[in-house]
């Protein structure tokens, strides 16, 4: 455990300049050399002038199995010095200088003068057992009027890994937010970097405002140790503090006040290799599990998968033309044409070429009530082509999406081990566990469900497509057909999609941040838009839109969104320009779906959040849950049923949909703040020491997403057996 010095640290950055210094009395201009014996926690009272120069000689006891270091703290106390006062400290292996006042530039040229201040002395090496070394601090200036100061020399701690620990988290918390501070782990060496303007040059670093963490694994650290060195920043404005002070005139000296800050710090030793083990297990078994349930529903349970019903007789069939204004008169022959086609030259875009079409056309328009046969009259096997471009088409786009974006996330990952900037990625600091370059694995792994259960949807696809092909071959002299038309397409599209977001979500995971908040968000308005099309199709399958345009339209949608995250903070042109379009576009919907949305566009205009993509996604979301709304109460109306596994998914993805969402709002870091206010929003681990929140998130959100694809898949079951001339339009 470490223990190191941390009470009220008062801190004032100084412009380190190195000097191999040997002062004599005739190259400072003094005349009289004063050495004294000091010693160490004896705060030293004493003036200085040009014609004097004061040596404090400090005894060191230098040990390779201590862990002590050294700490020197300088005041001025006189107010108005013509010259500042000089301290160099020599060491056995190194050389300190530093000056008292210190001129430090800030923003825009600002100029701030510190009186107070301390630097930490590097360990001086030693191959003895024990070792008595001496480190001097000399005192000296040009002014000739004497200076008073205060000089004190402390003993502190650094932080050796103990045999058997190789992860530690170095934690540090203070009550108040500002001043804006800096946290640096840094290995033994000379010189420690413990300046504003130096802190960055070495080790891992982060800014802070009241919370900092950081995993050290001893593979980084040849000394097995390590110092911890907190700063205090000139000005407040990387952590999202005001920058209050504006010069009148460009040498003007501002008095930074009294920037001292309380910590507390604490190093603990990280998880270990069983936990990660367990994590990885427990990740894969509860996934693995819905493979397992999946295959025993389809074992125990037959569902059927019934595309065409028995051929009716003939008096049933005349009844039914009768009572569908002749519709149903075609012949077999008509019917059966053009399956026997090749598909080597069908389009996208081919529609039945019937003989009666125009007088067909007519006759639907004076029906009161459409069904899903008026709907229904384009080839299946075309059909089937034009659907399945949405398979093909997503998986390309997916391709050519995810190879660029896996390179700039090994990039981003890169820059931030080589540079130890711990303020590139906002991560979980408090429950973010690595492994190899990997900063945040838990984040990354408990992705893995999007897509296993991706996976496992394009599976069950698998199996209702080849039944639904062998049925049509069963049934190809069918005159009447039965139930919703079965095009899995959309389907296909949508389990890629789900697999891709798996993907994607743990590639953003790897560095998230402002500029790359996209990849988590696109495949979910892909997702979306998907689940729309497809609940539209079941009713619409001839008049569906086309792969491409869907497509195009998604495009734009993303690419508004891009538009919303660069230019949306805090631009009220946006906004309302935003805001009228939305409404404009939502005009045709039902009463409660225009209120909604009138709700969703005032709140943006009104609030303006600086997270658009979720914004938009929460907008594609909700719109989708009123038409999946308008589309069951429809249903209910037009005197159809849920079956029970249909309403099972219902119930079970509303309750998973409903805990995912409780942590999702959860908010463990955002990017819309600075990373040190980002910080103030981490929180521990909360499950098996390895996953927090927000990996809960991705578990339930995965299973709820899996659970909506097959509420969509199943909800219309009970239309298998039902005639497409009684089945209903809406």
């Amino acid at each position: 455990m470490l223990g190191l010095c941390c009470g009220s640290v008062r801190f004032a950055p100084v412009l380190l300049v190195l000097m191999l210094v040997s002062c004599c009395p005739a190259a400072c201009g003094a005349s009289v050399v004063i050495q004294r014996d000091a010693q160490f926690d004896v705060t030293y009272d004493d003036t200085v002038t040009s014609d004097n120069q004061t040596i404090y000689s400090y005894n060191h006891t230098v040990s390779r199995n201590k862990t002590e270091g050294v700490r020197v703290s300088v005041e001025l106390m006189s107010e108005s010095a013509q010259s500042p006062v000089l301290f160099v400290v020599r060491q056995k292996q190194a050389v300190l200088s530093f000056q008292v006042p210190l001129i430090l530039r800030g923003l825009y040229q600002r100029k701030y003068q510190y009186t107070q201040l301390g630097r930490t002395l590097c360990q001086p090496p030693t191959k003895a057992v024990a070792e008595t070394q001496f480190f001097y601090v000399d005192v000296s200036t040009l002014s000739s009027a004497g200076i008073h100061y205060q000089l004190r020399v402390s003993r502190f701690f650094k932080y050796v890994f103990p045999d058997g620990v190789d992860t530690v988290i170095v934690k540090v918390s203070s009550q108040k937010n500002f001043p804006c501070s800096v946290m640096s782990i840094q290995d033994i060496q000379c010189p420690v970097y413990d300046l504003d303007n130096n802190v960055a040059f070495i080790g891992m670093y982060q800014t802070m405002t009241t919370t900092a963490a950081i995993t050290v694994q001893r593979k980084d650290f040849p000394s097995n140790s390590f110092y911890v060195v907190v700063v205090v920043k000139t000005e407040d404005e990387a952590c999202g503090g005001p920058l209050r002070f504006y010069p009148l005139l460009p040498d003007e000296l501002l008095d930074a006040g009294n920037r001292s800050k309380t910590l507390d710090v604490i190093v603990s030793p990280a998880i270990n290799s069983e936990v990660y083990v367990m994590g990885m297990l427990f990740c894969l078994g509860i996934f693995l599990s819905f493979y397992l349930l999946t295959f025993l529903v389809a074992f125990f349970i037959r569902i059927d998968f019934c595309i065409g019903c028995v051929l009716i007789s003939v008096t049933d069939s005349l009844a039914s033309a009768d009572g569908n204004y002749g519709y149903m008169e075609r012949s077999l022959e008509s019917v059966g044409r053009s399956r026997h086609e090749s598909l080597s030259s069908v389009e996208e875009d081919d529609y039945d070429t019937l003989a009666d079409i125009d007088s067909d056309k007519n006759i639907v328009r004076t029906k009161k009530f459409l069904c899903v046969s008026d709907l229904a009259r384009k080839d299946k096997r075309i059909l089937s082509k034009k659907y399945q471009i949405y398979f093909w088409n997503i998986a390309t786009i997916g391709v050519f999406y995810a190879l660029p974006v896996i390179q700039l996330v090994i990039t981003y990952q890169t820059v931030v081990n080589v540079t130890g900037n711990q303020d590139i990625c906002y991560y979980n600091f408090l429950c973010a566990h690595p492994l190899g370059a990997l900063s945040s694995f838990n984040n990354i792994l408990s992705n893995l469900g999007y897509v296993l259960l991706g996976l496992l949807f394009l599976l069950i696809i698998l199996q209702r497509d080849i039944l639904h092909k062998r049925a049509l071959e069963r049934n190809e002299n069918t005159a009447m057909e039965c139930g919703i038309p079965k095009h899995f397409g959309l389907y296909y599209a949508m389990g890629t999609a789900l697999m891709m977001e798996g993907l994607l979500s743990a590639c953003y995971h790897v560095c998230p941040n402002y500029t790359n908040f996209q990849f988590d968000t696109s495949f979910m308005y892909m997702i979306a838009g998907l689940c729309m099309l497809k609940l539209y199709q079941k009713r619409h399958p001839d008049i569906n839109a086309s792969a491409y345009s869907a497509y195009a339209c998604l495009a734009a949608v993303i690419f508004f969104s891009v538009l919303g995250v660069v230019f949306g903070k805090g631009n009220t042109a946006f906004w309302i320009v935003f805001s009228v379009i939305h409404i404009l576009d939502r005009m045709v919907l039902l009463v409660m779906g225009n209120i909604v949305n009138w709700s969703l566009a005032a709140y943006g205009l009104i609030k303006r959040p600086n997270d658009f993509a979720s914004y938009l996604l929460a907008i594609a979301i909700c719109n989708l849950l009123l038409y999946f709304a308008f589309y069951i109460i429809m249903k209910l109306r037009s005197g159809e049923r849920i079956q029970c596994l249909a309403l099972v998914c219902i119930l079970f993805t509303a309750v998973v949909w409903g805990f995912a969402l409780f942590f999702f709002f959860q908010g463990l870091s955002t990017w819309q703040k600075t990373p040190a206010e980002s910080r103030e929003h981490n929180r521990e681990c909360i499950l098996l020491s390895f996953f927090d929140d927000h990996d809960i998130w991705h578990f339930l959100s995965s299973i709820a997403m899996f659970g909506s694809f097959l509420v969509l898949l199943t909800m219309d079951d009970d239309l298998d057996t039902v005639q497409r001339d009684k089945i209903y339009v809406f």
